[in-house]
């Protein structure tokens, strides 16, 4: 791992899986491509309230911005903010085009059930996540636009969409800071738009470590988040806890 630090916890989700869990403020977890081409979705929500979640429309408009990278931030749909991505060796991370369902992975790769093909089976981005949605008493309407980490889309004059294949390399890594206690649900599905003949997602591993001191700096650069920061810290005191 790039820039050591002592890890409290990791573990490898294989291309086509998916994962959920808690992240605590105060903490970075560290999304790894393993061996490149990898597609993480990843939806954050407010572990107090799960109906605050990832606002997409105010994360970039509110920072003037297509893609993600370092010095970006998350922002909630009530103006709070969940992480900042305090670094990024993919240096683009598609924002904008959702996740694969059943019928466009059968109709892109064929069909491949678990009863054949064991844990070679095709998933989808949206199976995976639903999965992990009911772990949590959610479900299909908790489905927002989500980010799309280690995967590059661009936009023509006239708005064509553009999947980059080979983004990112083995090695690759976006690294999220947490301001906020977040449910966050990944899914390593390919890309909706991934260009591949055949069904063969990447690896991506987490890794969680504290948040180093001022690991957050360049995200505070833009005005909007700063007001996000100051609408988390209120946040947090009014529960009785410290900013």
């Amino acid at each position: 791992m790039n820039q050591q630090k002592p890890i409290l916890w990791q573990e490898n989700i294989p291309g086509g899986c998916h994962w959920s869990g808690i992240v605590r403020r105060g903490m970075t977890l560290r999304l790894t491509d393993i061996n490149g081409g990898a597609n993480a979705a990843v939806f954050f929500y407010n572990r107090e309230e799960k109906l605050e979640r990832y606002n997409m429309a105010d994360t970039l408009k509110s920072q003037h911005t297509f893609y993600l990278t370092k010095g970006h931030a998350c922002h909630s749909d009530m103006g709070r903010i969940f992480c900042c991505i305090t670094a990024d060796t993919a240096g683009w991370n598609d924002t904008v085009c959702g996740l694969s369902d059943a019928a466009l992975i059968r109709e892109k790769y064929g069909v491949a059930r678990y009863q054949e093909h064991r844990n070679q089976m095709h998933r989808s981005g949206l199976d995976g996540l639903l999965l992990e949605l009911g772990k949590w008493g959610m479900g299909r309407r908790d489905i927002v636009p989500g980010i799309n980490f280690f995967s590059k889309v661009t936009a023509d004059a006239n708005g064509k969409l553009t999947f980059h294949a080979n983004n990112t390399q083995a090695g690759d890594y976006v690294d999220l800071s947490f301001q906020m206690d977040t449910l966050m649900v990944l899914s390593a599905a390919p890309h909706p738009l991934d260009t591949a003949e055949s069904y063969q997602p990447g690896d991506v591993n987490l890794a969680l470590f504290a948040t180093p001191p001022d690991a957050i700096t360049e995200c505070t650069r833009i005005a909007e988040n700063m007001r996000g920061f100051k609408n988390t810290q209120r946040f947090y005191m009014s529960q009785g806890g410290e900013a």
